[in-house]
């Protein structure tokens, strides 16, 4: 199994376990390195702590104090403790730095990673970008937010494997010295305030995709997203723009017929799967990353002639009685939502809510032309069905996704699409937009 052969620290604090900081604890252990681990949610007699304690990790459960900092270098934090945490923020005033575990992977596969990410997209464009990689014969591994822990691929990949990893703000925003060889970035659009505080940290995050890139490094972009366009200006990596709207001597771009490479056809639109003018974008990305590594045309064509779409992203569930049903789970904010109901010409009927995050829905209003019905749920079905009575569209409160399917479908015709595209995150009654996802396909199924 690979190790860290070039990591600068003996003591090491890993604040947060959940996946990627035991991933990273054992990792750090089998290197040689000094670990203390703290986690507020695991109990002192859990297995996993046990077995950490036996290979040598010193962990401290139940609390945070700020003693278990006492002689700490480094701290590699779960993505998900926010920055405002007191163990970060006497960290930083401390001056001990902050990373994540993404850092570690990337000392140890430099090279051979294909970052991607996006407010939206990015796990659309990683499963594109990996799966024409296979089909053209080539080794290859997923990794990252995805859902498979960066550093447990990286320690099995192989020297002919490459990595295609999904990547977060949260990830992005602990990096130190990472750079993947190609790195893209599909979009930049307001998100996880709550989290970075500003849209400008949030922008710096994402960017620091591709901040330690040098010209041998390729940066896949969108050169018709204006923030990200003018983001990668002065970025030293060889660029390589997407467009749906020209012509691109040095990237991808589609015409209203068929999508290209340069000036090298791949593909004709009408035998691409994937729905959604939207996905436009994500392929056209996709293309660029999977070209740059040595994809054969008939292998991204074997995909794109396939590839439907990825579960909780406009994943086809069903068609019950001429009812179509679709499950866009992961569409939590507005723009997710928008990008879905454009997808469809035909009456809709539109399953949204969940949790409350201060904001209105006003910007939803142009994109309900084809919403017939509303069926709303969660802490914002009341803010939903303000918009709904504002556009003329009729609405039903429930309490639940489950209810939600079961009242969609009492009150639709044959030939409407039943989208479930909440606008919103689900932690208000959900663990995570899958499980409400999950709940949404076990509804759809059970009403068969």
């Amino acid at each position: 199994m690979n190790k860290l052969t070039d990591f600068p620290y003996s003591h090491v604090l890993v604040l947060g376990l959940a996946k990627s900081g035991t991933a990273a604890a054992k990792l750090l252990l089998d290197s040689h390195i000094h670990v203390r681990v703290n986690d507020v949610k695991v109990s002192a007699d859990e297995k996993l702590v046990k077995e950490l304690t036996q290979v040598g990790a010193e962990v401290v459960t139940g609390s945070h104090p700020l003693s278990v900092l006492e002689g700490i270098e480094i701290i590699v934090k779960n993505p998900g403790i926010p920055y405002d945490n007191p163990i970060v923020q006497e960290a930083q005033n401390r001056r001990i730095p902050v990373i994540t575990e993404i850092e570690l992977a990337g000392k140890m596969v430099e090279g051979s990673i294909i970052g991607i990410t996006g407010s939206n997209g990015k796990t659309t464009t990683t499963m594109l970008t990996a799966q024409m990689l296979a089909a053209s014969k080539q080794a290859v591994q997923l990794a990252g937010n995805i859902g498979t822990v960066a550093t447990d691929v990286a320690r099995t990949l192989k020297a002919e494997e490459k990595m295609v990893l999904e990547l977060s703000s949260f990830q992005l925003m602990g990096i130190q010295t990472f750079k993947p060889k190609i790195a893209v970035l599909l979009n930049i659009f307001e998100a996880h305030l709550d989290y970075h505080g500003t849209f400008e940290n949030y922008k710096e995050a994402k960017c620091n995709i591709f901040k330690n890139q040098s010209s041998d490094d390729y940066l896949v972009y969108n050169a018709e997203h204006e923030i990200v366009a003018e983001a990668v200006r002065d970025a030293k990596s060889t660029k390589v723009p997407f467009s749906v709207k020209r012509k691109l001597e040095n990237g991808a771009w589609a015409d209203t017929s068929c999508i290209y490479f340069k000036n090298e056809k791949i593909i004709d639109k009408r035998e691409i799967t994937l729905v959604g003018e939207h996905n436009l974008e994500n392929i056209l990305a996709a293309v660029s990353a999977a070209k740059l590594s040595g994809a054969t045309n008939d292998g991204i064509r074997e995909v794109l002639t396939t590839f439907s779409s990825v579960k909780h992203r406009l994943q086809y569930v069903d068609t019950i009685n001429k009812r179509v049903f679709y499950n866009d789970s992961k569409a939590t904010n507005i723009l997710a939502t928008q990008k879905a109901l454009l997808s469809f010409n035909k009456p809709t009927i539109l399953l949204a809510g969940g949790l409350d995050r201060g904001n209105g829905f006003h910007d939803l209003l142009p994109y309900l032309i084809n919403v017939k019905t509303m069926v709303l749920f969660g802490q914002t079905k009341e803010k939903l069905k303000n918009l709904a009575d504002e556009a003329g569209i009729h609405s039903i409160l429930v309490k639940d996704v489950t209810e939600a399917v079961q009242r969609a479908y009492e009150v639709s015709n044959t030939d409407d699409v039943i989208l479930l595209s909440p606008a919103c995150a689900s932690w208000d009654q959900y663990r995570t937009f899958e499980e409400r996802g999950d709940m949404f396909v076990q509804a759809v199924h059970t009403l068969m």
